[in-house]
């Protein structure tokens, strides 16, 4: 026998658990969209660059549709004016679904406090997590993206967790 050669058994089973394993799928496979209004999206796409490169989180398939998109990141000033789009956009997506606020336009309506700025996208839509900053580099938005791989693994985020959630444009 060579010492290079690899053998397997041909009896090889692996067993686990099928949370575990859907959990794994979900974790290396995210699909995110990108909903950038501001500075937040130039660091999104430096985020996306050689630099930093997002691809090696498992997340470069970056998706410019809802319906293919599991992740949504907003990044950037909303305004109420565009609070519609924002809110069908993410009941486009299918489920399960996550969403990062990125900068402090999109966590808290930023240093933007007038009658025209939403006070924090979670007025209207569910948020999993908030990366801070103005802009936020992207060092942070890589974190928020391990964060939440991290919960993917460990089954942390339920998919109908969202289920009770009631924001401002919901209808009663």
């Amino acid at each position: 026998m060579e010492l290079n050669t690899l053998t397997l058994p041909l009896d090889t089973a692996i067993t686990t658990k099928l949370d575990e394993a859907i959990g794994w799928a979900r974790e290396s496979s995210l699909w995110p969209m990108i909903f950038g209004t501001a500075c937040c999206a130039i660091e999104f796409m430096s985020a996306a660059a050689s630099k930093y490169d997002i691809s090696r989180f498992g997340a470069e398939v970056v998706r410019f549709s809802p319906r293919q998109a599991d992740l949504l990141i907003v990044a950037g000033t909303i305004t109420y004016k565009q609070a519609p789009v924002l809110k069908q956009i993410y009941d486009q997506m299918s489920e399960p679904k996550w969403v990062i606020s990125m900068g402090a336009c999109a966590c808290s309506g930023g240093f933007y406090d007038n009658y025209t700025t939403m006070q924090g996208i979670d007025e209207i839509i569910p948020v999993d997590l908030y990366v801070g900053g103005c802009p936020p580099r992207p060092e942070a938005l890589l974190d928020a993206l391990v964060t939440l791989q991290n919960d993917l693994r460990t089954n942390k985020y339920n998919p109908r967790r969202h289920k009770d959630f009631k924001g401002k444009l919901d209808h009663v």
